[in-house]
This record gives C-alpha cells, structure tokens and sequence, in this order.
C-alpha cells in the first residue's frame, strides 16, 4: 500500500489503508484542528527524523479503567500516599523532562520543539492533559496525553524517582474510572 502524503487541507486517508505497521501518512501539520481530527480517528503523529509520520496501527494497546489492576509496588504508596498528585498543575514541565528523559535504546526523542510547542497548545485548547507527582515540592514523575470525550489517549510519561511515573498513571486512571462511573 501507498503512504499518502498530507498537504494543508485538513483529512486523512481511511485507516484501514495503513500499512502493515500502522504507518498510513506524512507530513501535514500538527495544528490543533489537524491532532483532534486525527485522535478522533485513532491516528497520532510520531516523529522519525524531519518528518511527521501519521499512525494508525491495528489492534491498539486499550486500557479500561475498570479493568486497573494495581501492581503490588504501588498499592503501599498509594496507602501511604507516597507522593502528592496533581493534575494540569506543571503540563510544560511535564512535557519538557519528557523530552528530556533518556531512554534505553532510543538515541533520542519523538517530541520535538515543534511537538512540544503544538501539545502546550492542545493543553491550552483544554485536549492535553498531565498528571503530575510530587515529592516535597519537586517533580519527581509524570505523564501527558490527549483527551476528547472518554478517551484519554497517552503520550509519554517521566520519572525521576523510582514507581513516581507509575504512580502517577495509577492515579490518573482511578481519577478516569470515577469519572466514567458517574
């Protein structure tokens, strides 16, 4: 199958025409209207080198809130509420040590000063949103993503302390699933 190559004209090819790794276009932009469009159609940007790569990869990892079982690292620090959490408290900083943390096996990052640009942007819209935990008064771990409606698609996640990020996605989901349930 062909990739399509994305112009300023706001639409994407159907899904089901990605290639075999969920790879179904290029370029485009990563204007608000251009992230929501594609989130709403389960495509999302991944950068490779200069250029924006559109995904749509089938099946897709889905968690359910309802289903968050609790690993037993993080049950005695949510009990003894190890960290305090926060929510769209620190989204430029949380983006930032995301792109910051080095990774084992990636020579770099996928979000660029242009990703981190446009997602401070989706978080300003009211899309993006970030989870942050604390630990006397630093940043010690967090996550951001996308939500539209229900579905909070996430991006990446940060820790600097040992559980700090897992615990933060934790808290998060168990925030969406009495959310949900109302």
């Amino acid at each position: 199958m062909a990739i399509f190559a994305l112009d300023k004209e706001l639409v994407f090819p159907p899904v089901h025409l990605s290639e075999p790794d969920g790879l179904l276009a290029m370029g485009g932009d990563l204007s608000p209207e251009r992230l929501v469009l594609a989130y709403r159609h389960g495509i999302f940007p991944w950068y490779e080198g200069e250029h924006i790569l559109w995904w749509s990869p089938d099946p897709r990892f889905v968690l359910f809130p309802g289903e968050l079982k609790v690993s037993k690292s993080i049950k005695p620090l949510l009990k003894r509420n190890e960290f305090d959490f926060t929510i769209n408290k620190a989204f430029q900083q949380v983006i930032l040590r995301c792109k910051e943390t080095k990774r084992p096996g990636q020579e770099g990052t996928w979000i660029t000063n242009e990703v981190e640009r446009a997602y401070c942007k989706m978080h300003e819209s009211g899309y993006a949103h970030s989870a942050e935990v604390w630990k006397n008064g630093e940043l010690v771990g967090g996550l951001y993503g996308i939500k539209i409606g229900k579905v909070f698609f996430g991006e990446s996640m940060f820790s600097k302390q040992s559980n700090a990020s897992r615990f933060a996605f934790t808290r998060y989901v168990q925030l969406l699933k009495k959310k949900v349930s109302c």
